[in-house]
C-alpha cells in the first residue's frame, strides 16, 4: 500500500464538513426521496454487490476469519433485500432534526427551547460488516449527518461497491456524494488520522471485536460512542417455564450466532438443575457444543469441561458455556463479574425476581422472558442501528436516529439584557 496520503485524507474531512452543513438544513423530503433512491440503488446492483462480496469471503476464507467473522462478512440477495428494505423503514420514521424537547420563558420575557440537531460529521470504524455500511449511511443521512466509514480490509470490495452506490444515488436526488464517503483506501494509518482528527470529526463509533473497540476508546482524540461486544447471559430462576425455556435459549444461541446479542452463557438455579437436559439436548441436536461445569457435567455428561476463559468469552459460533447457580444472587453475581454490559435475560415466573433482575443487572438492555436476539435496533423499531451502546453517557442500547443528534438552546428575545 502506498504511503498514508495526509493532504488526501484531509481533503475528504474538509468535503465532509462542508457536506454536513447542507444536510442539516435538508428538509425531510429531500433526505426521504436520498433514501428511497438509496434503497432503489441497492436493488439495482445486486449482481455487482454479490460479485464484489464474493472476493472478500474468498479473501476472508484464505486468511483464517473464523466462521463467524465470514458470516457477518456474507452479502447475499437476501440480505441485501433486507438492507434496502431497513433503508425504506427509515424512510417512515419521525425525523428526530428540530423536535423540541422542552422550552420555557425566562422571567424577563426571553424564550428558551431545546432542539434536536445533527452531530455534523459522524465517523465509523468497523470490521468484516458491510451492512453496517448501508445503516450507518442510512440514519446518518435521515438525521442529517455526513459520515466517514472505515470499514476495514475484510469487507474493503463489497463497501467501495456499497458506497459506489450510495453516492450515485445522492447524486441522483442532487445531494453531494461527499455526505457519505468511504476511508478505506487510507488503510490503518487512515483509521489513526480518523481518530485524530478532532474539530472535523464529531463524534466516532467503532464497531467489531473487542480489541478493537477497545483501541479506539483508549487512543481517540474525538469523542466516542462505545459500542460492545456481547458476552450475553440467560438465567433460569427456579420458577422457570421449562418449554419456554427451551425455545428461548435455543433462539439466543442458535438463531445467529455470529452476532452480538446472541447467548454466551446459560445460568441455571439448581433446583432446576435435573430439568435442563431437554434445553441442552435441543442445544447438542443444532451442533452447539456446551462447555459445562461440574454440576452440569454430572447431569449432561455429552458436554467439555467449561474453561474459566470460556465465562468471558464472546464465541460467535456454535459454543455456550452453562453453570449451575445456588440462586438469583449468585447469578447476578456471575453476570457482574463476565457481563460486557450488552444484554442480559431472566426466565421466571417469580414477579418479585423479574423486578429485582430488572433493576439490579447493569446492562444496555434486560429483559425478561425473551430471547436476547430481540436486542436489535431492527426490532426495536429503529429501521436499522448504527450499533448497541454499551457506555452510559448520552445513548444506550440500540442506537437509531435519535441516538446519533445532539441538542442546541435556541433563545428569542426582544433586546433584553442581563442586569
Amino acid at each position: 500500500m502506498a504511503s498514508f496520503d495526509q493532504s488526501a485524507f484531509d481533503a475528504k474531512l474538509a468535503k465532509s464538513q462542508v457536506a454536513s452543513r447542507s444536510l442539516a438544513i435538508l428538509k425531510t423530503k429531500a433526505k426521504n426521496e436520498a433514501l428511497e433512491a438509496i434503497a432503489q440503488g441497492l436493488e439495482n446492483s445486486v449482481s455487482a454487490i454479490i460479485e464484489a462480496n464474493a472476493i472478500d469471503l474468498a479473501n476472508g476464507d484464505a486468511n483464517g476469519l473464523s466462521s463467524g467473522l465470514l458470516d457477518r462478512l456474507l452479502l447475499n440477495e437476501a440480505r441485501i433485500a433486507a438492507l434496502s428494505a431497513a433503508v425504506r423503514d427509515i424512510v417512515k420514521l419521525t425525523d428526530p432534526i428540530g423536535q423540541v424537547l422542552r422550552g420555557m420563558d425566562m422571567p424577563n420575557g426571553v424564550h428558551l427551547s431545546q432542539v434536536r440537531v445533527p452531530f455534523g460529521v459522524v465517523g465509523a470504524i468497523y470490521e468484516a460488516r458491510p451492512n453496517v455500511t448501508v445503516d450507518i449511511a442510512a440514519i446518518a443521512l435521515k438525521s442529517g449527518n455526513a459520515v466517514l466509514l472505515r470499514g476495514g480490509s475484510a469487507a474493503e470490495n463489497s463497501n467501495r461497491v456499497l458506497v459506489s452506490v450510495i453516492q450515485s444515488a445522492l447524486a441522483s436526488v442532487g445531494l453531494a456524494p461527499e455526505s457519505v464517503q468511504t476511508i478505506d483506501e487510507f488503510g490503518r494509518e487512515g483509521a489513526k488520522a480518523l481518530m485524530a482528527a478532532r474539530g472535523y470529526v464529531d463524534v466516532l463509533i467503532p464497531r467489531g471485536s473487542a480489541d478493537l473497540i477497545n483501541t479506539v476508546v483508549m487512543e481517540s482524540k474525538v469523542p466516542v460512542i462505545e459500542t460492545g461486544a456481547g458476552v450475553v447471559h440467560v438465567y433460569l430462576d427456579e420458577t422457570a417455564d421449562l418449554a419456554n425455556a427451551v425455545e428461548i435459549v435455543h433462539n439466543s444461541k442458535v438463531q445467529r450466532p455470529s452476532v452480538c446479542n446472541a447467548l454466551e452463557t446459560l445460568l441455571v438455579h439448581e433446583k432446576l438443575a435435573t430439568s435442563i437436559v431437554p434445553i441442552l439436548d435441543r442445544l447438542r441436536e443444532s451442533g452447539v457444543t456446551i462447555h459445562a461445569d461440574d454440576a452440569t457435567r454430572v447431569i449432561f455428561p455429552d458436554s467439555v469441561p467449561v474453561e474459566e476463559s470460556d465465562y468471558a468469552t464472546e464465541h460467535m459460533s456454535l459454543d455456550i458455556a452453562v453453570k449451575i447457580v445456588p440462586d438469583i444472587d449468585a447469578a447476578m453475581d456471575h453476570i457482574r463479574r463476565y457481563s460486557t454490559k450488552h444484554t442480559e435475560s431472566i426466565l421466571t415466573e417469580d414477579y418479585a425476581n423479574a423486578e429485582r433482575f430488572l433493576a439490579e443487572v447493569d446492562a444496555a438492555v434486560v429483559m425478561v422472558n425473551a430471547s436476547t436476539r430481540f436486542t436489535d435496533g431492527g426490532e426495536f423499531g429503529f429501521g436499522a442501528e448504527v450499533g448497541i451502546s454499551t457506555q452510559k453517557l448520552h445513548a444506550r442500547g440500540p442506537m437509531g436516529l435519535q441516538e446519533i443528534t445532539s441538542t442546541k438552546w435556541l433563545a428569542r428575545g426582544d433586546g433584553q439584557i442581563r442586569q
